[in-house]
């Protein structure tokens, strides 16, 4: 699987990389975090925030930063996949980073114009589209009688200005399963991580998830580009129908439960019982800062009174009818337990 994280700079792109580096502590994952041309300082930091959070256990760093030569940050990326090829042929699942393809189409760049090549499109030469993606093609799953190895790529790719239509961003969307869209405008609104829903897509789809993600996600995505779109008409228009209230209503609690913390992953079980929440009848007219504690707090309050119906959620990942009837019931019992100023505007 490739998945593109693409946006301008400053836009949180790292920060998803890094995130789902994260995500993978505990899961028998070897995960490679490739930066190259970044420079030393962010590096540094990458570093330790992984060493922090205990990550460099099951982590490996490939870096060649803005300081080292042409040739070094040219061939890093292809170090990296090397590293992953190996651990994918005995059989474990790697995950790789790359910070970014941007910085090497630049170098690229940079030696086929000293090495005199005729440049192309924006001076990139004509095979930036070949090496990119014969690069993105070493992702893939092995058969069992060649290890059975898995290996998935998340490249980070700038655009300016917002430009999806430049030569490399171009490029590798049309390589990429799919691209994670981080815009700038949503980023200083203080929507984080700053993805935007109407620009990102997959085209595997729900075809990967599990069956409680697939049935609590099936119409998110339409609903709350749907909410947008309600949102930016509703700022001239002061009358409102009862059904139009509940789509806002029900777009600020989607609001509330996308926006996720820096460097804090979410795990699959909490997900769905957010999701899902989404959905129950009894959470309906929840205002704003009841969402706010409900995502903080259900969890916790679910493992704290029913742990064996959280971990039958994360383990079976299916919401069977006794599971929604328990989830209802502690959905209850946590607003009942709030006091009532705690859950209203």
């Amino acid at each position: 699987h490739r998945e593109l994280i693409i946006g301008d700079r400053m836009t949180g792109k790292t920060v998803l990389g890094i995130d789902a580096i994260l995500n993978q502590q505990g899961k028998d994952v070897v995960c490679i975090y490739c930066c190259g041309g970044r420079s030393e300082a962010s590096l540094s930091k990458v570093v330790q925030l992984l060493t922090d959070r205990g990550a460099m256990d099951y982590t490996i760093v490939a870096a060649a930063t803005a300081a080292r030569s042409p040739g070094e940050q040219f061939l890093v990326p292809y170090t990296a996949c090397a590293i992953g090829e190996y651990f994918m042929s005995h059989g474990r699942d790697v995950l790789v980073v790359f910070d970014d393809l941007t910085k090497h189409a630049w170098i690229h760049r940079q030696i086929s114009l000293l090495l005199e090549r005729s440049p192309g499109r924006e001076a990139y030469p004509g095979d930036v589209f070949y090496i990119h993606s014969q690069l993105m093609e070493r992702a893939g799953r092995l058969r069992p009688d060649l290890g059975g190895g898995t290996m998935t790529f998340f490249p980070i790719v700038e655009t300016q200005q917002g430009d999806v239509t430049g030569h490399i961003p171009s490029n590798l969307i049309s390589i990429t399963d799919g691209q994670l869209y981080t815009s700038a405008s949503i980023f200083t609104e203080g929507f984080k991580p700053a993805i935007d829903f109407g620009l990102s897509v997959s085209r595997i789809g729900n075809k990967v998830q599990c069956e409680a993600m697939r049935e609590v996600s099936r119409t998110l995505r339409l609903d709350y580009v749907q909410y947008k779109a309600l949102a930016r008409l509703t700022n001239v228009k002061a009358t409102l129908s009862p059904e139009a209230e509940a789509r806002l209503r029900k777009g600020e609690a989607m609001t509330q439960i996308f926006m996720q913390e820096k460097n804090r992953p979410v795990s699959l079980a909490e997900q769905i019982v957010l999701l899902y929440a989404l959905q129950s009848p009894l959470l309906e007219k929840l205002e704003p800062k009841g969402w706010k504690r409900l995502k903080v707090g259900i969890l916790p309050f679910l493992l704290r009174t029913r742990p064996a119906l959280a971990e039958r959620i994360g383990t079976e990942q299916r919401l069977l009818p006794d599971v929604r009837a328990a989830l209802e019931e502690g959905f209850a019992e946590f607003l009942k337990a709030q006091k009532p100023d705690e859950t209203q505007s």
